[in-house]
């Protein structure tokens, strides 16, 4: 079998030193399993950028596109570069370079302790987002027009395409039709953004027509989506929107999880499993903490996880996350997540753990022992190829009695549920 190819892109800030403990993880894991994975380091980042200008070389892109299966980024960000060029270059070069319009961003909770909400714990929040992620207002669309002056105006504009509001909107209700979940929720402001988001809502209307009735789309405005992702998070197990509010809810999602140190995510393009995808975790550079050993690798390690379930291994994935998930239990974490180790050790002590789990996975009753501890070795939501398992049933939404409510003009969409004219 032909080497999957995996691109290792370290960034700035403390982007090195946690891809440094993911590498060491996918080392562990193709020694274990004997898996037929090769990886490729690439220096590309701020520190090449001052160095020689280089920000993301033509050959390198293409190399990755026709070479690669994966790439795992770090972070992306240094304040010697603050016009960003090399992180546009690197971070769009891909989401946009390779179409990778689906990002996709698990918001799943591993332990009670992690929930900052009163009375909620882990099983309430667990719940993917499926972001919008090469249109929008991130497409660098816009300029400035008398600039520095009193009279100065700014333009950005939000770009929204049928063909890519459909596709990403289409890939959420695939993953839920595959996972068994009944409600795809999408969240918008077309009350405010009238001509972008009317768009959204029309096609999230045709396409919730084909998937009726075993699953149901539910409309909801994004400042609303905030509310009630607070007052009761169980109620969501799939949510689809733009590119900026897929940025603004998954920021609040890895609150709802533990904070961004454990939040991991995957840009793929749809179900295009032959297409490089590229995974990183959620939380930025960090450059306060670059170099003081202080940065938590979980996210790190979880993104790989996604990866390696991306790349046809889920079995390898639900033991990465059963041993992250032991590690916060047991306080062997670093200090944003209740432990007291650096980000070296703590990533050592999950590597151990994931040892031990994989040659247990040897032996039938290793397996049965994995099967039996008190972690659901169930995979989260996650991306890629979307075959990854069953994942938990979805409860139904429960009513938000008493939640007020803006009067608005009737629905237009009779093929999706309003929350804001017909509350659940």
């Amino acid at each position: 079998m032909k080497p999957a190819k995996i691109a290792l892109i370290g960034g700035d800030g403390i982007g090195p030193e946690v891809v440094r403990e993911g590498r060491l993880l996918l080392e562990l894991v193709r020694e274990e399993r004997n898996l037929p994975l090769e990886l490729w380091e690439l220096d590309l980042g701020a520190d090449r950028y001052l160095r020689d200008g280089t920000t993301f070389p033509a050959e390198v892109r293409v190399a990755i596109q026709r070479e690669c299966a994966a790439v795992l980024l770090g972070a992306l960000g240094d304040p010697r570069v603050p016009g960003m060029e090399h992180a546009r270059d690197i971070l769009f070069g891909m989401r946009q370079g390779y179409d990778l319009f689906a990002n996709v961003r698990p918001c799943r909770a591993l332990s009670d302790r992690l929930v900052p909400l009163k009375g909620r714990g882990a099983r309430d929040v667990d719940f993917v987002v499926f972001r919008e992620n090469t249109e929008g207002i991130y497409v660098g669309m816009g300029g400035q027009f008398k600039r520095g002056t009193p009279d100065e105006v700014a333009i950005n504009e939000d770009i929204n395409t049928r063909k890519g509001v459909e596709r990403i909107i289409r890939t959420a209700f695939e993953f839920a039709k595959k996972h068994g979940h009944s409600v795809v929720h999408m969240a918008d402001k077309s009350n405010a953004m009238r001509h972008a988001h009317e768009l959204w809502l029309r096609v999230f209307d045709q396409i919730s027509r084909e998937y009726a009735p075993d699953i149901r789309g539910k409309h909801v405005y994004v400042d609303a989506l905030c509310l009630y992702l607070i007052q009761d998070p169980s109620q969501f197990r799939v949510i689809v929107t733009n590119n900026l509010f897929g940025d603004i809810i998954t920021d609040l999602g890895a609150a709802l999880q533990g904070g961004l140190g454990m939040a991991s995510s995957a840009n793929v393009h749809g179900f295009d499993a032959g297409r490089v995808a590229m995974f990183e975790p959620v939380h930025g550079s960090a450059p306060d903490l670059a170099g003081k050993g202080a940065a938590n690798p979980f996210a790190c390690l979880l993104t790989v996880g996604m990866m390696l379930a991306h790349l046809g291994y889920p079995e390898e994935e639900q033991v990465i996350e059963a041993a992250v998930a032991r590690a916060i239990d047991e306080r062997q974490c670093t200090p944003d997540v209740g432990g007291t180790l650096g980000t070296q050790a703590a990533a050592a002590w999950v590597r151990e753990e994931v040892r031990q789990a994989l040659r247990a996975l040897h032996s039938t009753p290793g397996r049965e022992r994995l099967a039996a501890n008190a972690l659901p070795l169930v995979p989260p939501a996650r991306a890629g190829n979307l075959a990854l398992g069953p994942a938990p049933s979805s409860p139904s939404p429960t009513s938000l009695q008493g939640t007020q409510r803006k009067a608005l003009r009737p629905f237009p969409f009779p093929g999706i549920h309003c929350w804001h004219c017909n509350p659940p």
